[in-house]
């Protein structure tokens, strides 16, 4: 055994509380990200002062040159590192979520370290990009790290990797509460209760560690603000739903750039220096113009005494100056155009950097041009500009990420204000739900989307297209007759512990459903009498119901609105017979399912058959309670020679089959063999079958 075995199973035999190890890991890694944020942000500053202010010192005569040749040396250098880990190019966060639903969370060591040296030189360099995307993907590279070498199963390493995610986002705007719903509502929105304690520790910990070295100040020092009159809340309406068409206007803007730069047949390691090539013109033009206003050096400028253009970099020193109130309007207005423009050159050609300080520099720049116009209008409200630019950075990060929470409680962390937690919610939900309504898609999932991967509360939805219904149905469901009688129905809910049923008619077609909730809501009536009750006074008639050949996902969509948690399963074209019924815990087993195939490389939308006739192949079987083989030991199972039983898939664990593994409802077991024989072990266990990719012999 090997020592990184030893350790782990050393660790597991103590025997500690429950949730101990995991606690100890989310620390560790809180710490180790902080550190690296820390690192990150220094090593941009140092770049950044050795490119322009080394430049000028030494090389004045440049001049405004200098803004289109150091992005394009910062594209040059990118573009190996690149190659190195390709998962290092653009905005990082896809990636994770990709690492997430299809890798069980394993992600690649070396990342990490590509992705703060690329990152570093881009954003150092000028490029038009955000720090924390970089540094949520090295939290999360950690933590994977970490997972894979303790040997952890596929749940504990998705959990460490939201630790990294979150640890992140705490040490790189010094907000742990907004890192912690950053990793629940954009990366694993189906986080357990009993994992968040460990998101919390860690990115606690995290921020502990990056303000023990840099300080505990709020990111921007923001005048205190508040609502004059009550009146203004629809003003930040108007500003919520302004910002979603911006914010949806960004979403395109990158993805048409990255659709131009990935279909380009050129060598990737020079395209980075071509869309800093795009971004230096552009930067040079805009040093032209007359009448340019910069912040003042500072803590966000790394004390940078040489102006860059504000679409340069993370742009937190503009960030600051528009929620000052102190930004002219016309740059402004350029900058909510130029700095989506600036992001998508940079990121579209495959430099490295995140998506998250441009929307909110976005943000504010359209809450500033709107905050002057309102006050322009309407002068009797004596309206101020920096809360608008306070409250727009919320409002267009919520709209290109979908994650209005997120985007309430970093900017409130961000600078330490609550008199404008209102604006922030009516700006943020509205901005959020109006660019779904746009655009379905995120500035984070659209990337998915091309990879025919549809990310919807932490699952992949096209996995659930490629099931069936009748793959993970319970063929021989409880039911219960619509004449019987109330104490006959309590007794089955007190025999069964299901809080549901369907009822069937005397001549055994479905007649509708019962559940739990249909008796307590009776129950609660003055004049309930449980005396000559009957099932079919208390059912509904009117169900939703399912086909057996319908995917997984329409039964997601039926259940979702009203809150089901059991469907039943009728044949097509005679909606009064039952053929069994889908629970939730049902749709659970059949993203397994789909996650073995897709691991395997099959997700076809036609399951129904073999797609050819071979001598020898794989195939998958899904165990219901109801099978022969259900709890059986395999050595009790006959099995012809002809066939293997290769492995079980049991929730987040793959089992290695031996004589002594007892089956349970649930496993997908894959077999190898000779295909006349695979059919005579499905016969043998009784189990649903699924066909698999064909390997001939």
């Amino acid at each position: 055994m090997s020592s990184k075995l030893g350790f782990s199973a050393r660790f597991e035999r103590i025997s500690p509380p429950a949730g101990l190890f995991l606690l100890v890991l989310s620390i560790f890694i809180g710490a180790i990200t902080g550190l690296a944020s820390v690192l990150f942000v220094k090593l941009i500053f140092a770049i950044q002062r050795f490119s322009y202010g080394g430049i000028h010192d030494h090389f004045a005569f440049i001049g405004n040159w200098v803004y289109l040749i150091v992005p394009i040396i910062g594209g040059l250098l990118v573009g190996p590192l690149i190659l190195f880990a390709s998962e290092a190019k653009g905005h990082g966060v896809p990636e994770v979520m990709t690492a997430l639903i299809m890798r069980g969370g394993r992600i690649r060591g070396r990342v990490a370290a590509a992705k703060i040296l690329a990152s570093s030189l881009c954003i150092g360099t000028g490029g038009s990009a955000g720090r924390e995307g970089p540094i949520i993907q090295v939290g999360s590279a950690f933590g994977s790290s970490i997972g894979q070498l303790l040997k952890l199963s596929d749940e504990r390493i998705r959990n460490l990797v939201a630790c990294g995610a979150a640890a992140g986002v705490a040490a790189t705007f010094n907000a742990p509460i907004a890192g912690v719903i950053f990793s629940v509502e954009v990366l694993m929105s189906g986080l357990e209760l009993r994992n968040f304690g460990n998101v919390v520790i860690s990115a606690v910990t995290a921020s502990v560690v990056s303000r023990s070295i840099i300080g505990s100040q709020s990111a921007f020092d923001v005048p205190e603000y508040a609502m004059n009159s009550m009146p203004e809340i629809f003003l930040y309406l108007v500003l919520g739903l302004v910002a979603a068409l911006v914010g949806v206007m960004f979403i395109k803007m990158l993805d048409f750039s990255e659709n131009i730069f990935d279909n380009w047949k050129f060598p990737q390691i020079f395209k980075p220096a071509i869309g800093s090539v795009l971004l230096g013109g552009l930067g040079y033009m805009y040093m032209q113009l007359p009448g340019l206003q910069f912040p003042h050096p500072g803590p966000h400028t790394g004390y940078l005494n040489v102006p860059i253009p504000q679409m340069y970099g993370a742009g937190f020193a503009g960030i600051e100056q528009a929620i000052s109130g102190g930004t002219l309007l016309w740059i402004l207005c350029a900058m909510v155009i130029l700095k989506p423009i600036a992001t998508s050159m940079t990121l579209g050609s495959g430099n490295s950097g995140g998506v998250f300080a441009p929307s909110l520099f976005t943000g504010a720049m359209l809450g500033g041009v709107l905050g002057h116009l309102f006050s322009n209008w309407f002068p009797e409200m004596n309206l101020q500009v920096g809360p608008f630019a306070l409250v727009g950075m919320a409002a267009l990060f919520s709209a290109t990420a979908h994650a209005p929470l997120t985007a309430m409680l970093i900017v409130f962390e961000m600078s330490g204000d609550y008199g404008l937690i209102l604006p922030l919610m009516v700006a943020g939900v509205s901005a959020s739900y109006f660019s779904q309504w746009l655009h379905q898609e995120s500035i984070y999932t659209i990337k998915l989307a091309k990879r025919g991967i549809r990310f919807y509360e932490g699952r992949d939805m096209d996995i659930m297209q490629g099931v069936k219904v009748s793959e993970v149905m319970r063929t021989h469901p409880v039911t219960i007759s619509k004449d019987a009688s109330f104490s006959e129905l309590m007794g089955l809910f007190q025999e069964t512990s299901l809080r549901s049923f369907p009822v069937m008619d005397d001549e055994s077609r479905l007649w509708g459903i019962i559940t739990l909730g249909d008796v307590r809501i009776a129950q609660d009536h003055a004049d309930f009498n449980p005396r000559g009750l009957t099932v079919a006074d208390l059912a509904k008639k009117d169900i939703a119901v399912m086909f057996p050949d319908e995917p997984i996902w329409v039964a997601i969509q039926k259940m979702s609105p009203r809150d089901l948690a059991r469907l039943p399963v009728v044949e097509r074209g005679n909606g009064d017979r039952l053929c069994g019924i889908i629970s939730r815990s049902d749709i659970l087993r059949a993203y397994d399912v789909g996650v073995v195939r897709r691991q395997r490389g099959e997700l076809t939308e036609s399951q129904a058959t073999l797609r050819k006739q071979k001598e020898a192949g794989y195939m998958e079987f899904v165990l219901r309670e109801e099978d022969n083989c259900n709890m059986a030991k395999i050595k009790d199972i006959t099995i012809p020679d002809t066939v293997s039983l290769v492995s079980i898939r049991r929730g987040e664990q793959l089992v290695i089959p031996r004589s002594e593994t007892q089956l349970q409802a649930g496993d997908v077991i894959t077999v190898y063999g000779r295909l006349s024989d695979i059919d005579e072990v499905k016969n043998v266990m009784n189990a649903c079958m699924f066909p698999k990719t064909v390997e001939t012999k």
